[in-house]
């Protein structure tokens, strides 16, 4: 048996295959275990704060354009209800 090719298949597709491992869901998360373990994992207060500021900004963006659409809503209600009874024209076409 050639020793040789052996190894050389088992080099090429061991290289692949620990490629694959490495860019894969499970080669982040061995490398994140690894780095919590040396301590290298961690989050700036700076980061953390500047996250935390654009999470409340965009929380209040929500809030915001969900009183949009309700505020949209109430008003094509009465502008359907003014058209029904007759007091608006109805809309021109272009």
């Amino acid at each position: 048996m050639d020793w040789t090719g052996l190894v050389a298949i088992v080099m090429i597709f061991g290289t692949g295959m620990l490629g694959v491992i490495a860019f894969s869901p499970i080669g982040r998360a061995i490398s994140l275990a690894i780095q919590k373990k040396s301590g290298v994992v961690g989050v700036s207060p700076e980061l953390q704060d500047a996250v935390d500021e654009l999470a409340e900004r965009f929380e209040a963006l929500q809030r915001q354009v969900g009183e949009l659409a309700e505020r949209q809503d109430f008003a094509e209600r009465l502008l359907a209800k003014a058209r029904e009874k007759g007091a608006l024209p109805a809309p021109k076409e272009p």
